[in-house]
């Protein structure tokens, strides 16, 4: 017997098809590796790009994970429960550090505070649950936005539009963008400091999917007027290990 539905299988195989690539690829690509008529490869790309599933790379003539993609993956784990799942995880992370933690998820443009655990008498901070930062300001939305690929992280930012700043500081162009996600990738984790608040600095690491995507991001934030070198990579330390239990509690793929 078919199966039910069978454009609904094929669209489902692009799209984890495209999950599973570390960069936009051809129609033809698709085509072949999923043993479908390229008709219905181009049929069901213009269906998918129209809904923001797929972004297409005209120039490149490549196809990649487009934005409702992203947010689609940011609302699994409000769902699923990642939140529920990390408190034990951030909970060990504040008593071991004695600084506040948190976990957001990327929602377009910006992050999405899902989780916070105060550590006693920690500062207030502005990323409380349900509050939303551009992404490129923040610790969590870079350390997400370096473990996508290149391709997908264009389609988010095209253009110097694409950016917010605080207070004169802050990413301003696509090029600048590249430059602060390769850092993030060669020192292996992501950090911010005062950029969201003044006196306050945050690490912070990627929690993977079973395909090495991002579906979150840990941080740990504390007061550090100017940054201190050898408290940053020491905070990083610890929270890189809470990221890598998240990864495994939801069958993730590490780094």
């Amino acid at each position: 017997m078919s199966a039910p539905a069978p454009a609904a299988a094929a669209a489902l195989d692009i799209l984890e098809f495209l999950a599973s690539r570390g960069e936009p690829v051809p129609a033809a690509t698709i085509s072949r590796a999923l043993d479908l008529p390229r008709s219905s490869v181009y049929h069901l790309l213009t269906v998918l790009t129209g809904r923001g599933y797929v972004t297409h790379l005209a120039d490149e003539h490549r196809y990649g994970l487009g934005v409702a993609a992203y947010e689609l993956g940011a609302a699994y784990p409000r769902q699923a429960g990642l939140a529920r799942l990390a408190r034990g995880p951030l909970d060990r992370l504040v008593a071991a550090t004695g600084h506040n933690a948190h976990l957001a998820v990327l929602h377009g443009h910006d992050v999405l505070y899902v989780l916070e655990q105060r550590a006693p008498g920690g500062p207030h901070l502005v990323s409380d649950v349900g509050v939303r930062l551009p992404a490129t300001l923040t610790a969590t939305g870079l350390a997400m936005l370096a473990a996508l690929p290149a391709g997908q992280v264009r389609a988010l930012f095209p253009d110097r539009g694409s950016f917010v700043q605080r207070d004169g500081r802050g990413v301003t162009s696509p090029r600048a963008l590249r430059s602060a996600l390769q850092q993030v990738r060669q020192r292996g984790y992501a950090v911010e400091d005062s950029l969201v608040t003044a006196g306050l600095s945050s690490v912070a690491q990627a929690v993977l999917d079973h395909t090495g995507h991002p579906v979150a991001a840990v941080a740990l934030t504390w007061l550090s007027p100017g940054g201190d070198g050898a408290t940053t990579a020491a905070q990083a330390a610890a929270v890189r290990a809470t990221a890598l239990d998240l990864t495994h509690r939801i069958k993730g793929r590490p780094a």
